[in-house]
């Protein structure tokens, strides 16, 4: 073989060899890419929504989510005027201009931080740092205090999950209604009875 023989084999090599770097980057940065744009979307199609809103709807979704903690009936709220986006939208929208405290990790932050307090002062009567009688007397203190934020947390996660099933239930329950007595001269009051119950639900615990 001459060395232009080689040369033309070693380039057809070359050419047969798999460019799997470029695709293998593409398609690690397009998952995220194509996330990032559809929560843009979803966010440009709520704010459409709301803005198409007449002035009363308008105020009074506001008010409902800057008063209310939970993202979830803020979401369903929205259902209720018709907004038929995704949850994602109207979530990016209540947390940009109405930011929530997250109770419940809240009190997950301080049932880890009692835990670690019990565990330190079960160290310190171990090396004879605090005496045994007033540390234990200390850690069943701590150890009902724990008990009652454990406690708190499912309460308050229990109470949080059965008023969203009743929210999302009421939420199904009155947009079939509507449905069914659409153009009826009975959709008027309807609507009004609708936003009545809505509101007595929504501030019932």
């Amino acid at each position: 073989m001459n060395k232009n023989e080689k040369l033309l084999a070693r380039e057809q090599q070359n050419k047969g060899l798999p460019q799997s770097s470029p695709r293998l980057s593409v398609n690690k940065t397009k998952p995220e890419t194509t996330h990032n744009l559809s929560e843009h979307i979803d966010t440009e199609i709520f704010n459409s929504w709301l803005d198409n809103l007449d002035s009363p709807s308008q105020e009074a979704f506001r008010a409902f989510a800057q008063s209310n903690v939970s993202v979830i009936e803020c979401y369903l709220y929205s259902r209720f005027l018709g907004y038929k986006g995704s949850v994602t939208g109207c979530e990016s929208w209540v947390l940009n201009h109405y930011p929530k405290p997250n109770h419940h990790n809240i009190l997950l932050a301080e049932i880890q931080e009692m835990q670690e307090d019990i565990r330190k002062l079960r160290e310190d009567i171990e090396n004879l740092v605090v005496k045994r009688d007033s540390g234990v007397a200390r850690i069943a203190s701590m150890q009902k205090e724990l008990r009652s934020t454990i406690t708190h947390v499912e309460n308050y996660t229990n109470n949080k999950d059965r008023k969203g099933l009743l929210m999302a239930g009421a939420d199904q329950t009155i947009r079939e209604l509507l449905a069914i007595f659409k153009d009826d001269p009975i959709e008027g009051p309807l609507q009004e009875a609708s936003m009545s119950v809505w509101a007595k639900m929504q501030l019932s615990e």
